[in-house]
């Protein structure tokens, strides 16, 4: 847990390091992927650290701290109250951020010649700012909107869970309010999905189209206007590598839900639902660096001078 600390911290500050530091990258892809490090962080700065707390107190004491005992709803204030809808909500912002990302590079790709005029960055910013607040009013939501859930510390997930509060029997119209994070998620998901998979097969036909045709000025001249350009096409492609790696760690998630609400009681499977969702949160720096070389270019940069100054103390 504390290496997934590190993880988060170190990988998306240099995120956030590069695309405000680099004039490049003040864009609105770069703005949506500042938001999307911005989600990551506060799953390092908040989310871990309570259950890292909650770990090391167990194996100081062998006993584990008293407020993981009782749910949210038994005392005025549940430190789950804070960090549940914080992992919810940063999940959420990460998802809305990823399908946004792939309409900005969807636009790119089908329609390059309005992309300036339709993608700015005072509508990326209303629309990033707009995915925030959705995404929280709907983490609260369940509390909001149902005296029977709260919050608690779940000794199987480790971590701060959405739960029956006093009433427990089923089913519960508790459950149907839950069942909207998975609802969402996926609805959100599958989108993201089938934009990418038009985006890429368009690539994969612009990409043909310039293979099989000879290169003629007339041709070279409509390459140039009406299609998309290199940066673009592989900006496209990262994004569907991010829509990928997001879907491969929510979807055990989702599956756990489902599961608890048709009855099943999946301990084991929680835990590692869970943390395979929160190490998501250290997955984009290293896409990132893999498939754009600009960023990889800048960071090493910025990377650069810590090092020469360790092995200056060092020495």
């Amino acid at each position: 847990m504390v290496l997934l600390i590190v993880a988060i911290l170190a990988g998306n500050l240099v995120t956030l390091a590069v695309i405000l530091g680099t004039k490049h990258f003040h864009t609105p892809q770069g703005y949506l992927k500042a938001s999307l490090a911005v989600a990551d962080l506060a799953v390092g700065i908040f989310v871990v650290p309570l259950s890292v707390y909650a770990e090391i107190y167990l194996l100081a004491t062998d006993s584990a701290p008293e407020w993981t005992s009782y749910n949210s709803q038994s005392v005025s204030f549940h430190p789950c109250n804070l960090i549940g809808p914080i992992f919810a909500g940063c999940t959420l912002v990460s998802i809305t951020t990823i399908f946004l990302l792939t309409i900005e590079r969807s636009i790119a790709v089908l329609r390059p010649l309005h992309k300036d005029s339709v993608i700015t960055r005072k509508r990326t910013t209303i629309l990033i700012a707009l995915s925030w607040v959705g995404s929280f009013f709907l983490a609260v939501s369940p509390m909001v909107f149902s005296s029977e859930i709260a919050l608690e510390y779940n000794s199987c997930s480790r971590m701060c869970n959405y739960a029956l509060g006093t009433i427990g029997e089923f089913p519960s119209q508790a459950w149907n309010i839950l069942l909207l994070f998975p609802a969402f998620d996926f609805t959100l998901l599958g989108g993201t999905v089938v934009i990418n998979l038009i985006s890429l097969s368009s690539i994969r036909q612009h990409s043909k189209r310039r293979r099989d045709l000879a290169e003629t000025d007339h041709y070279h001249c409509q390459s140039q206007t009406n299609k998309p350009t290199f940066s673009d096409i592989k900006a496209a492609k990262t994004i569907g590598t991010l829509t990928v790696a997001f879907t491969a760690s929510f979807t055990p998630i989702a599956v756990f839900v489902v599961g608890n609400v048709l009855g099943n009681i999946w301990c084991n499977f929680s835990f590692f639902a869970f943390w395979i969702l929160a190490s998501n949160s250290c997955w984009n720096v290293i896409i990132y660096s893999v498939r754009d070389q600009k960023f990889r270019l800048r960071a090493h940069k910025l990377l650069v001078p810590f090092r020469r100054n360790d092995s200056t103390k060092t020495g």
